[in-house]
């Protein structure tokens, strides 16, 4: 009697794994998150947060939630995730094949992290330094930063994805400063502040203001109801900001 081939098919043995590219605004800078690999292959160099899933039956989205509060001491209830995309090359780990999948998780000022498991040390690193080349990243782990950043580039067009990256509450100035940094562009604020107010739904009021050190108190907003915006903040052609220059 000839064998069913379902009862002989074996599934190939593949591990899978989590990346996490989590960004965040810190002093207006944008950064990503890194940590210095303490373990073979790539010891000492930099590579994003992630790890294998911890078992078969481990869904890979509670396998990102894990890592993000293993790796960086984060609970992944308070940011925004999302999934980037499946990296599988044959190649890219040199242990074997490994599929991994990539998150994108953003939060407004998040602290100075804390190293965890197979990592000697993290920290926070300007986004601008890894897409140049400036800090030489292990595995595909640059593409994968490509990736994430061009999706919240894009996103902040679309989406109210900006608020994010923001506080509870924020100023028109806070909001502007994120799409700055994101976007790697110089804005002007009344030409920005009358483009935000159009777009329904995508900020409210809190009705409250905040006093800065210098002139009128700012106004208060927090994020609103839309989930895309209507008409689209356009994104500027990238020129070098002022501080690129010093």
């Amino acid at each position: 009697m000839q064998q069913d081939a379902t009862e002989s098919w074996v599934p190939p043995a593949i591990p899978i794994a989590v990346d996490l590219v989590i960004l965040t605004l810190r002093e207006s800078r944008f950064d990503v998150l890194l940590v210095e690999r303490g373990i073979e292959p790539f010891k000492g160099g930099q590579a994003l947060p992630g790890g294998f899933l911890s078992s078969a039956g481990e869904d890979i989205y509670d396998a990102a939630l894990r890592e993000l509060h293993e790796e960086a001491g984060l609970d992944g209830s308070a940011l925004h995730i999302e999934q980037v995309g499946a990296y599988g090359a044959p190649d890219r780990d040199p242990r074997g094949r490994v599929l991994s999948v990539a998150y994108l998780a953003i939060a407004p000022g998040l602290p100075e992290p804390v190293a965890g498991t197979d990592a000697s040390a993290a920290a926070w690193t300007a986004v601008d330094d890894v897409l140049s080349g400036h800090v030489k990243l292990a595995f595909d782990h640059l593409a994968i930063v490509e990736d994430a950043v061009e999706r919240a580039r894009a996103k902040l067009e679309h989406t109210p994805l900006a608020t994010a990256f923001c506080g509870k509450r924020f100023t028109i100035a806070d909001l502007q400063r994120v799409y700055e940094a994101v976007w790697g562009a110089d804005l002007d604020l009344r030409n920005f502040y009358r483009k935000v107010q159009r777009v329904e739904g995508f900020i409210e009021s809190t009705g409250t203001e905040r006093r800065e050190a210098k002139g009128r108190p700012a106004r208060l907003f927090r994020a609103g109801s839309a989930t895309a915006l209507h008409p689209p903040l356009t994104r500027p052609d990238r020129t070098p900001r002022a501080e690129e220059h010093q």
